[in-house]
């Protein structure tokens, strides 16, 4: 009797830990391009929420759940007359959530698909990125 209670107990602490363990390392940036926001959360709670610009007219910010493909301190876009991406987080392609000087623009469309935010905010979100890790890090862009 005492092997099977200690074995249900070994098995139990095994579970529960293993579910604390993943959401512990869960960060999870939800971008809803509908609001033109940003919402940053760990541990199931909520961190943050900022103004972002995603695609204006004419263009397309993919839709989606995507991990983390790289990260650059400081990328200039090839495609966009070398245009400065800062802490950029890149996610399906050549898409990234990056810093902009147009904060003039966040809270409305204005991108060629990227989501922009303030630097400062891109900055915050870049380091927590690179603390817990590609693998830990969820990107779900919705309508």
């Amino acid at each position: 009797m005492t092997k099977i209670v200690l074995m249900a107990a070994a098995f139990a602490a095994m579970l529960f830990g293993t579910s604390i363990e993943s959401r512990a390392a869960s960060l999870v940036a939800s971008i809803d391009v509908s609001s033109q926001t940003m919402t940053v959360s760990q541990y199931g709670q909520v961190l943050y929420r900022w103004n972002v610009s995603t695609a204006r007219s004419g263009y397309f910010t993919p839709r989606g759940t995507y991990r983390p493909q790289r990260t650059a301190r400081m990328w200039y876009s090839k495609k966009y007359h070398m245009s400065p991406m800062p802490y950029s987080v890149f996610f399906h392609g050549g898409y990234a959530i990056h810093g902009t000087n147009a904060v003039r623009q966040l809270g409305r469309p204005a991108s060629h698909g990227c989501v922009r935010l303030h630097t400062a905010n891109a900055a915050a979100f870049y380091s927590m990125v690179r603390e817990v890790g590609f693998g830990n890090t969820r990107i779900v862009v919705t309508n």
